[in-house]
């Protein structure tokens, strides 16, 4: 049995690899587009549900879906610190922290996998470039300088949110806030946004379309504060994408088809905020052995760290339903009150 004394990479072991990479490149993608239907289709139930109280009580009623909480990233921040500092969970929106936290766990131990394998917003953009990509033959890199000047952006603004909520703001006005009306109908503003889109809200998602279609993950790599702090935490995790220099040719395959443009094949350990986790590099590797995913300096089958990666989003989400952290504290009569207003509020 050979080991690589720099990395750890028992090459006498290591063919398995190479074997179910496809398969778990696979179940990543069908993982996605599996997720990105439910939460369509969780937008769908609680339209409904909302237009059960628009219409007084004459359309159907369909329960309100707590999932729709995960996308009240700002509202679950402010949550969070709330709980750090009282130790109790907003009633209102509790599945907001609960996936929050969730995500987070995911960064910890399983690099950015929410953003490869969850997030619809990283599913349409990886849709978008593969279809520019046949568009136009290639995809696009902006100039190097600009790039990095760019990235800064998403941390720019993640460190505003973070200093205003974390650090700026007390407790007090952020209960006053979690107490507040608005916060109640947080969600049906959000869908309010969407099904009354203004035209300049309109022009700026389709201009983001655009820009995804010619450079990789536009929004992704350049704008998503929620990606930033992702990205900063799955620096701590234990897994790692890993190069075996001995066995690697540098074809520079692997830095080719990396969709967050990382620099793969000079690299022996992977530490960029930007990877996700996707598994792409290691899988369009033509050397066995030769890159691999890694817990700390073994390297694990994919499949694995597929599941790994459905199992923790799956334990956050059980762990809230059964602590009774997940459905919201309003009761009907509330949402009799608050969707009229939330009407108002939106208009």
């Amino acid at each position: 049995m050979t080991l690589d004394r720099n990395l750890g990479f028992d090459r006498s072991q290591v063919k398995f690899q190479q074997l179910d990479y496809n398969s778990a490149r696979f179940w990543r993608i069908l993982t996605q587009w599996l997720f990105f239907g439910w939460c369509l289709f969780l937008g769908v139930q609680f339209g409904l549900f909302v237009r059960h109280f628009e219409t007084m009580g004459r359309t159907g009623y369909f329960p309100r879906p707590p999932g729709i909480e995960g996308f009240l990233p700002i509202g679950a921040l402010m949550s969070f610190k709330a709980w750090l500092l009282t130790g109790q969970v907003d009633p209102v929106h509790p599945a907001a922290l609960v996936l929050f936290l969730t995500f987070l766990c995911m960064a910890l131990l399983a690099k950015k996998s929410f953003c490869s394998f969850l997030c619809p917003v990283g599913t349409v953009s990886e849709g978008a470039w593969k279809i520019g990509r046949k568009l136009f033959g290639r995809n696009f890199r902006v100039w190097s300088g600009l790039d990095i000047t760019l990235q800064l952006v998403k941390y720019a603004v993640l460190f505003f949110f973070i200093k205003l909520i974390i650090f700026t703001m007390p407790l007090t006005a952020i209960k006053d806030f979690l107490s507040a009306p608005y916060w109640a109908i947080a969600d049906v503003k959000l869908l309010y946004f969407f099904v009354n889109m203004t035209r300049t809200s309109l022009l700026v998602i389709v201009f983001l379309l655009c820009m995804s279609l010619i450079y990789k993950n536009f929004w992704c790599r350049y704008l998503c504060p929620y990606g930033a702090l992702l990205g900063l935490l799955s620096m701590l995790s234990p897994f790692k994408v890993k190069r075996n220099v001995q066995a690697c040719t540098n074809c520079r395959a692997c830095s080719r088809s990396c969709p967050s443009l990382i620099d793969v094949q000079r690299k022996v350990q992977v530490r960029s905020p930007e990877c996700t986790g996707c598994l792409t590099c290691v899988n369009r590797c033509p050397e066995p052995g030769a890159l691999a995913i890694a817990f700390w300096s073994r390297p694990v089958r994919p499949k694995l760290f597929v599941l790994w990666v459905l199992g923790l989003f799956t334990s956050g989400v059980l762990f809230g339903m059964v602590t009774g952290n997940w459905q919201t504290s309003l009761i009907y009569t509330d949402y009799q009150l608050l969707i009229p207003l939330a009407m108002n509020l939106a208009g």
